[in-house]
Parts: structure tokens; C-alpha cells; sequence
């Protein structure tokens, strides 16, 4: 799987764009589509941080333009909610082709209006959040104002929103009034969540009570105290998205990884169906290692040359701070940089590892001291591991 832009096709046919965010270092265990605001584009910074906070807890997120907005096609005067709610099952069924099926919709301020309507066209959907959402559609009228006398005597007014110009035709409002979000709600049987801000200046708290009591359990809410309505604050955004990805957990499906389990030191195990990607324990640690994408993994963690890199070194830092300690030297702080090379041994004719080891120190130390530090980085246990050569011992085990 790759992130990225990506683009699909509407039910009118025409070209959506798009963006697939993932977590870095596994497949995602569930696909979500997140439907942005009213007049908003997927490029929205609330979006990008809602988006990072999922998948770092293994979701993948599709979020994408809606029809003539950001880089979609198609002209938005001739849109309204209901193409929105089209564009959504239109997004869920490129994921079903391309990824995998969806399982979560969140979808924020009319998106979120929007993800209620699409969730009963889409099968694979079990669950639907919601940011700062209108309890009913025709809500946007609100934000018009003065322009919908215009729109509804002359069928068209050019208005501003958020400092942009756009063209409300007639049949927006027409369509908004057709649209009853609170019966769809309590007819609705999927686990819902509801987050919005009791600050929120442009849709009131109340509407979320609206949705809050018209919806069948299992449903919730959560009060986002302090919040504005576009979640500008990066901090708010980032609590957004740890809290669907919780929440979810508890209606989507997640494949449990089996813990490994061994009586030595370290673990690896590597099913036929993952690929490069290699579950591991490393004494009481847990964590993968894979292969770069060139050479046909997915970089989900380190490769196993990075793993011997980093045990040199982690062993050369923890040996030259507790040496420094003992002589008490002031050094405060010490790196390590490591590249791991091949070069051929002329005499016999054979590729020999090389590690490149670059040590920074910082602190108070005269040229002496610091010339000492270097020579004993050399006597760290795993330098001399590599430099001495080991043994391998390989024995076949009937079981673990």
C-alpha cells in the first residue's frame, strides 16, 4: 500500500481528488473516510492532524474534495448535500477496489451531516463520528444570511464564506430542505459518536444534543471544552483523533497480533502472507523490522543491518556516558551516527561489512579527555563483538 494522492470517479463521472494518509509501520487493520466541512478542502490542517493521530493507532484515512472544491472537479454552484453524500459512497467504493472496504466514517461540520446519510448506502460501515455537526442540514442557511432572499428570488447570489467568494444557487437550499438528518438518525443501527464543542460559535452546542437524543445505542459523546469549530488548535485536532481511534476499537474489527513468547533473549517470526514484514521480541520489547520499499518491503521498521547498527550504537553511547560518569567528565550529551557499507577485500576477494561510526560529545572537555572517549568507544561490548567475529550456533526445534 502507498500514501499519497490518489483520484476516482464520481457518480456524474467526474474526477475527485484525493489523499490517502497510513500508519508507518504496519498495514492498516481498518480504512476511514473523513468528510470535511462546508466550503473546506481535504488540505485542512484539523483534517491532517484528526488523520495523523488515526493512523498512528494502525487506521487508514481517505480524505478527498468534494465535488468542486480543492482540486476535484465539477463546479460547485451546480453541487449540493446530496452529491456530497454521493461523493462519499463513490469514495467507499474506490477504497473497497483499491484497499480495503471502510469501516469508519468522520466526517466534520455538513461532512458530518453528510457521513449519516452515506453510512446507510455503504455496507461495510460500522461505526460514524462526527465534528461539530448540524443536527439538520438546512442548518447552512444560517451561514448564508442575508443572501437567501437573494438565492430564493433571483435562483442565484454570489456569497463570501470564510473570506471566499461562492455561487448558491437555488437548488442547494432546495435540496438542504429535503434532507432530514434526525429521522435518519433513529432509524439509524450503527455505533455513533458525537464530538462537539460547547464554544462552538458557528454550529451551537444544542445540535449535538439533537443527534445525541434522536440516536439508538450504542452512541456517545464527548465535549470538546475550549474548542472552535474549525479545531484550529493543533492540540484539539490531535485529541480529536486519538479519541475516534479509541472509540472505534470497540466497533471495528482489529486482528490481534499473537505475542510472541520465547525463553531466549530475542524472537522473530515471519508468516508466509507478511512479506518481509517480521514480527519480533527483543527481550521484553516488542517491535518489527522489514525491508526498504526498492528491494520489495514496506520500510514498516528497521532492516536487519539497521538492528546490528543500532545495537552498536546504543552499546557505544551507554559506554562512553557510564565511563565519562566514572571519571566524572562533563560530558553532557553524546551521539552516535552509524552507516552501514560493503567494500571489497582485495586480498581475499570477499565483501566485508563496514560500519562508519561518527561520535559527537558535548560538554566541557579538554582535547585530552575527548581523544580518551574515543578510544574507549572501541571497547564497547558490541564493537568488539563485530570487530572479534562471533559464532553462530543453528539448531532446528521441533517446537517452541
Amino acid at each position: 500500500m502507498k500514501p499519497g494522492k490518489v483520484t476516482f470517479k464520481n457518480h456524474q463521472n467526474q474526477q475527485l481528488v484525493g489523499k490517502i494518509t497510513l500508519p508507518l509501520d504496519q498495514d492498516p487493520h481498518n480504512f476511514v473516510i473523513f468528510a470535511h466541512c462546508f466550503t473546506c478542502t481535504k488540505n485542512l490542517l484539523a483534517i491532517k492532524n484528526v488523520s495523523n493521530a488515526l493512523t498512528s493507532q494502525g487506521f487508514g484515512v481517505l480524505s478527498f474534495d468534494f465535488t468542486g472544491l480543492g482540486e476535484s472537479d465539477g463546479e460547485f454552484a451546480e453541487t449540493n448535500f446530496s452529491g456530497n453524500v454521493q461523493d462519499l459512497i463513490a469514495a467507499a467504493d474506490f477504497l473497497k477496489e483499491n484497499y480495503k472496504a471502510p469501516t469508519l466514517l468522520v466526517g466534520h461540520s455538513l461532512g458530518g451531516a453528510a457521513v449519516y446519510f452515506a453510512a446507510n448506502e455503504i455496507e461495510s460501515i460500522t461505526a460514524i463520528a462526527t465534528i461539530g455537526a448540524p443536527s439538520e442540514p438546512v442548518h447552512v442557511k444560517k451561514l448564508l444570511q442575508d443572501s437567501v432572499e437573494e438565492i430564493s428570488q433571483n435562483g442565484v447570489a454570489n456569497v463570501l464564506l470564510s473570506g471566499r467568494p461562492f455561487t448558491i444557487k437555488k437548488q442547494f437550499l432546495d435540496d438542504l430542505e429535503n434532507q432530514s438528518l434526525l429521522d435518519l438518525v433513529a432509524k439509524q443501527k450503527k455505533a455513533i459518536l458525537v464530538l462537539h464543542s460547547p464554544q462552538d460559535a458557528t454550529v451551537s452546542i444544542n445540535n449535538a444534543e439533537e443527534i445525541y437524543k434522536a440516536a439508538f445505542h450504542p452512541k456517545s459523546f464527548v465535549s470538546l471544552d475550549g474548542a472552535d469549530h474549525l479545531l484550529s488548535n493543533k492540540k484539539d485536532s490531535l485529541y480529536v483523533g486519538k479519541v475516534i481511534a479509541g472509540w472505534a476499537s470497540r466497533y471495528v474489527e482489529i486482528p490481534q497480533q499473537a505475542k510472541l513468547s520465547t525463553k531466549d533473549e530475542v524472537v522473530s517470526s515471519l508468516s508466509k502472507e507478511d512479506n518481509f514484514l517480521t514480527q519480533m521480541k527483543v527481550g521484553s520489547h516488542y517491535m518489527v523490522a522489514d525491508e526498504p520499499i526498492d528491494i520489495g518491503g514496506n520500510d514498516y521498521g528497521p532492516n536487519p543491518y539497521e538492528l546490528v547498527a543500532a545495537g552498536l550504537a546504543a552499546c557505544t553511547s551507554m559506554t562512553l556516558q557510564l565511563y565519562a560518569k566514572r571519571k566524572e567528565w562533563d560530558l553532557q550529551k553524546v551521539e552516535v551516527h552509524i552507516s552501514h557499507t560493503k567494500e571489497e577485500e582485495v586480498e581475499e576477494e570477499v565483501l566485508k561489512d563496514v560500519f562508519t561510526r561518527h561520535i559527537v560529545m558535548n560538554g566541557e572537555l579538554d582535547e585530552k579527555q575527548r581523544k580518551r572517549l574515543i578510544a574507549i568507544a572501541n571497547k564497547c561490548p558490541v564493537h568488539k563483538t563485530l570487530h572479534q567475529g562471533s559464532k553462530v550456533v543453528t539448531v532446528e526445534r521441533e517446537s517452541l
